[in-house]
């Protein structure tokens, strides 16, 4: 089992969180062309390794973190509050 440290509740599994994605990858703008919404939504890399990611804590306190896990062994290796300019809906 999985244990994501909230940055604002402490450990709890995962099953308390949603996966929002990647949190490397940045949001295209608004009026950004097809083929770049397409790239953003469609088109990942397969990689191995460490990779920070946006997760939710839906059971709890509804907030947002950045996790750093890694994508072989699924260790996490720190968590994070996500910045205010990178939460869903954030006007970019």
């Amino acid at each position: 089992m999985l244990t994501i440290r909230c940055p604002h509740c402490g450990e709890r599994t995962h099953t308390e969180f949603t996966f929002i994605g990647d949190g490397e990858r940045e949001r295209p703008a608004d009026d950004a062309s097809e083929a770049v919404w397409y790239d953003y939504v469609y088109l990942r890399d397969n990689r191995r390794g460490p990779l920070a990611e946006i997760w939710q804590h839906t059971l709890g306190c509804r907030g947002f973190a950045l996790v750093e896990r890694d994508l072989v062994t699924h260790a996490v290796s720190g968590t994070r509050p996500l910045p205010p300019a990178r939460l869903p809906g954030a006007s970019s």
